[in-house]
């Protein structure tokens, strides 16, 4: 089957929130009301350092990654942090994941930024072959305070 990676446009929302949807149960994550509207209004601004890219098996949308640029104080180029990166799992096996991130590096580099990065939890042990086949674990840990 032909894979298509694009940006999701701004009228195929109704094929990206199951796609959103299972990524937040993948994490057992809530959002406040309202947030996926404010995060879709985003990635379609073009004021806004969001971006949505989809992969599309036969026209059908299967897949997300969503990625924001930032300042750094350590590089002149932006970063590109990959939030958030979703398969639906009737495409799993595809290389759908890996053909998602390759695009966010392409586009980040295209636009100047000097780095990708992403978190994870440790026991994604799935997720964490690609990582380890793609790019390099930085030995960083998170730390954070929610408000």
């Amino acid at each position: 089957m032909a894979v298509e990676i694009r940006p999701v446009g701004p009228d195929e929302r109704a094929a990206w929130e199951p796609l959103w949807a299972g990524y937040l149960d993948f994490y057992n994550a809530t959002l406040a009301p309202g947030t996926s509207d404010v995060t879709w209004a985003r990635f379609h601004d073009a004021a806004e350092p969001m971006h949505l890219l989809g992969a599309y098996v036969g026209g059908k949308l299967t897949g997300i990654v969503q990625f924001i640029y930032h300042r750094s104080c350590w590089t002149a180029g932006d970063y590109c942090y990959l939030q958030d990166l979703f398969v639906a799992n009737s495409a799993r096996g595809l290389g759908l994941g890996r053909k998602l991130i390759e695009a966010v590096y392409a586009r980040a580099e295209a636009d100047g930024c000097s780095r990708v990065h992403w978190l994870t939890q440790p026991g994604n042990t799935t997720a964490r072959l690609l990582y380890d086949r793609i790019a390099d674990d930085s030995g960083f840990m998170q730390y954070r305070k929610l408000f």
